[in-house]
């Protein structure tokens, strides 16, 4: 793929006017086919086309899937990602998975043609804070994102928090707990991607007594205890299918019914969800139900990956050698140069803030006159002297870091991100393996 260069402002910038930002205004145009002079603007980041209510252009042709594909504004342009449609999005009489597009593009989908047609500048809202609860970040994509988490603060529908691993997806759920009318509440998560698939539904529900083989006690569910307060479940997309009707159930009636017992007991929880996989995919591929879906994914934020901000790692970096200090028993000085600053705004981060967060650590801890040398991921194995001079500790804990980062990266996508596969291979637990993934920001 190139970067188009054709679009006015490929972007979101910030406008002179406080508060708002701009973009190019873009129009999508039905030339033929059921729907034909249907018309929809295209005034966010993202732009969905489908058969499924909740799309931005929602069209009639049996032909074309539930969720077909989708538009995002980007650093590079305007991309057109497909999303495993059935019968593919074609450009120009090209099939295509992603793909750039121009001023006056011609899509077909299905039995439907689609023309893009740029329309002038349009204005965007944006906060004028710089941060949200933990979250940190002066460009547009996050004050964008903090302008809606302000408002959705103010409600309690349903959140789904789409991201890439370590994009901080449960600082968000954390912060609209926090700046809810519910912060005094209790808040709840549960990770359905780390606990064994027989395990989830106890934890979610809870279990009397004798339920079933080892239910030696009673147990309270997530939802109970949530009650009063917000219930976060991370990995949603890992969640096994035969559970996937009871969560709907309970998010539609606000009753819960623990394994082994009659009684439904009301709960009362704001409910939010969190997930690395793209769920409309898995509608489309039937293995998340589509009305679960629509029931969760009230309002989706989506967290932008860190290399698609990188305006934002100065004040990251500050943050993390804020918090260092804070934690160093004797308050130490750190201190990092501009240039390593711009050298890490010039690197990738798969692992996204989580895994600049523990670079900056492995750094810290091997200081010792208190200039921290972020050198980028792989500098310690290639400069083992720059070790040395820290306590044997720790440049052994930085070097089996190292190399645990390697493996892991290697072994996912050996596996192509199946963890039970990847978990067999290695010949280790695969709850361990999942603490090792989140760890160095890899799942």
């Amino acid at each position: 793929m190139t970067r188009s260069e054709d679009w006015g402002l490929t972007e979101v910038a910030i406008s002179e006017e406080p508060g708002w930002a701009v973009a190019a205004g873009i129009e999508f145009r039905v030339t033929s086919g059921p729907d034909a002079k249907l018309a929809r603007a295209f005034e966010g980041e993202r732009f969905g086309i489908g058969t499924a209510e909740g799309n931005s252009l929602v069209l009639r042709d049996s032909s074309v899937s539930r969720f077909h594909c989708e538009i995002l504004r980007g650093p590079q342009g305007i991309l057109l990602k497909d999303l495993d449609s059935t019968n593919g999005t074609f450009l120009d009489g090209y099939r295509v998975r992603e793909v750039f597009l121009r001023p006056g593009a011609r899509l077909r989908l299905g039995k439907t043609e689609v023309r893009c047609v740029e329309r002038g500048t349009i204005r965007m809202p944006v906060s004028t804070r710089s941060s949200f609860g933990e979250l940190v970040g002066q460009s547009v994509a996050m004050r964008r994102l903090f302008d809606l988490l302000e408002k959705l603060s103010q409600s309690d529908v349903s959140v789904l928090v789409e991201g890439e691993t370590g994009t901080g997806k449960e600082l968000v759920a954390r912060a609209l707990h926090a700046a809810s009318a519910r912060s005094d509440g209790p808040y709840q998560i549960v990770d359905s991607g780390s606990l064994p698939p027989g395990l989830v539904e106890s934890e979610l529900f809870g279990h009397e007594k004798g339920a079933f083989t080892g239910a030696t006690t009673t147990r309270v569910g997530a939802f109970e205890a949530a009650s009063g307060g917000t219930l976060l479940i991370d990995e949603l997309g890992e969640l096994p299918v035969e559970l996937q009707p009871k969560l709907l159930r309970i998010l539609e009636t606000r009753q819960v019914r623990r394994l082994g017992s009659t009684q439904a007991r009301n709960v009362d929880v704001r409910f939010l969800a969190a997930t690395n996989r793209d769920l409309r995919r898995e509608v489309n591929r039937k293995t998340f139900r589509s009305d679960l879906y629509f029931r969760i994914a009230q309002v989706t934020v989506h967290l932008p990956p860190l290399r698609e901000r990188p305006e934002d790692i100065p004040g990251l970096v500050e943050r993390f050698l804020d918090d260092l200090r804070a934690r160093s028993p004797h308050g130490r000085r750190l201190h990092i140069s501009v240039e390593k600053i711009e050298e890490m705004k010039g690197y990738a981060w798969p692992g996204n803030v989580r895994e600049l967060r523990n670079h900056l650590e492995r750094a810290a801890a091997l200081t010792v006159d208190g200039v921290v040398d972020a050198s980028l991921p792989g500098a310690v194995t290639s400069e083992p002297a720059a070790a040395i001079q820290a306590p044997f500790g720790i440049a052994k804990a930085a070097a089996i870091e190292t190399f645990e980062r390697s493996y892991l990266a290697a072994l996912i996508e050996r596996t192509g991100g199946n963890v039970s596969q990847a978990a067999r291979e290695a010949q280790v637990d695969r709850a361990h393996l999942v603490g090792l993934l989140r760890k160095y920001g890899l799942r």
